[in-house]
Order: C-alpha cells, then structure tokens, then sequence
C-alpha cells in the first residue's frame, strides 16, 4: 500500500533550513494498522502529512498504492487526496455551522454523485459509526466521542484506499478514546482499511498491528505495542 524509501524533508526557517525527516524507509502492506510515535519534535506528523500527500518531501520516493505522489502537481495531488486518503485529527475540524449529516457529507458535494446517492452514503457512515440517530444535531450538540464519530464517517464518505489519524483520541477521556480506538480495530479488521495513526499514548498503540518510533527524525527501533502495554 505504502512503500516510502529515502525520504528526506526539510523546512524554511527564515533563511535557514531545519531538518525534520532524514533518510526515511518504510513499508506499509495493505490492511496495516500502523502506529507512529515519538517525542514532540521527532517527525511524527511530518511524516504523516507526506503520507497522506498534504505536504512534499525534499527528496526519496514514496508510492501509495502503486502511485508516486512525490511527481504530481498540486493539482494533482488535490485531487488524489480526494480519491485515496480520508483524514482523522485531533479537534475534530467539524464545521460548526453544519449538522452531522452536511458534515459527512462535504467531500461529497465535489463529486458527481447525485443527491440521492450521497444521502445513501451518508447515511451507511453514519450508521457505521453508531450516530444514525444524531444526523441533524450540530457539533456544539454532540459529545467529543460523537464529534470524532462524525469526523470518521466523513474520513470513510469517499471509500479511501488509506486513513490516516492524527491523535485521534488525544483530545477524548479515556471511555471515549477506547469507543473510538475499537471502532479503529473494526475498521481494519472488518473492512480492510489501511490505517497509520500518530499518538503519544499507549494505550492507542495497543490498538495497532505495528508501532514506529521516529527519534529526532529518524526511525528507531520499538518494542512491539502489546509488549509495551503489559509493562
């Protein structure tokens, strides 16, 4: 599915350049569960961002499913974000103005599905993450659990070939962080999906099939998540 190799990136600070990410390779198969962690600073969402084709790197390779994203445009590369990658992030990015059912439905309204056909996918995701029955309440109506039920039903709308999470519990108590972590697991047990999520938590990361640690920008070695988590 995610095949990165020699992936290197760098950012402008006024005129000098910051390394983030050296020399990084890193194979993920279809079906992972694949978690990223590592102190603040090490690269996590950095990499993340390349992975999901919201930023570029400076140099290396790096294919999603057969398709190197590093050589397309801008254009390009907005319109496979589209297709490919549904997005998961920590606060949930809801527009306040917009019910569950509008919410879901965004990444929709630039396709040329009917009216019809996308209420028929918003409602199958809607009721996948359990919230048939909050569909016309607002965010400032649902609990933080809820809002980031909303927010994967709209990462699944498009059928994505990946999901990629930001912190997706970071900002949920743990009763809610562990409905959404089981939800994660159905998703990548039950339909497949391929999911790399960054967290700081270990709990979280009992979730996953796989963890990478990133130290200082560069991948280290980890023990294995449920390892970890018996500690």
């Amino acid at each position: 599915m995610v095949s990165i190799s020699r992936l290197a990136k760098s950012y402008r600070r006024g005129d000098q350049s910051v390394p983030v990410l050296f020399d990084i390779s890193l194979e993920i198969p279809e079906g992972d569960f694949l978690a990223l962690m590592g102190p603040s600073g090490s690269g996590k969402s950095t990499l993340l961002n390349l992975i999901a084709g919201i930023d570029k790197p400076d140099s290396g390779t790096l294919l999603v499913d057969g398709e190197d994203i590093t050589r397309l445009s801008e254009a390009d590369l907005a319109d496979w974000r589209a297709a490919h990658v549904g997005f998961i992030f920590q606060f949930y990015n809801l527009m306040p103005v917009l019910d569950a059912f509008e919410n879901v439905e965004l990444p929709l309204l630039l396709t040329s599905l009917s009216r019809r056909e996308r209420r028929e996918r918003v409602e199958m995701a809607l009721s996948l993450v359990g919230l048939s029955d909050r569909m016309d309440h607002h965010p400032n109506e649902l609990s933080g659990g809820q809002q980031q039920r909303v927010a994967i039903a709209r990462a699944l709308i498009a059928d994505p070939a990946i999901i990629v999470a930001d912190e997706p519990t970071g900002d949920l108590d743990r009763k809610s962080a562990g409905e959404i972590l089981a939800l994660l697991r159905r998703l990548n047990e039950e339909m497949g999906k391929t999911i790399v999520m960054v967290t700081h938590d270990w709990h979280a990361v009992e979730s996953a099939r796989r963890v990478v640690h990133l130290e200082k920008g560069e991948l280290v070695d980890a023990p294995a998540p449920h390892a970890a988590g018996s500690d």
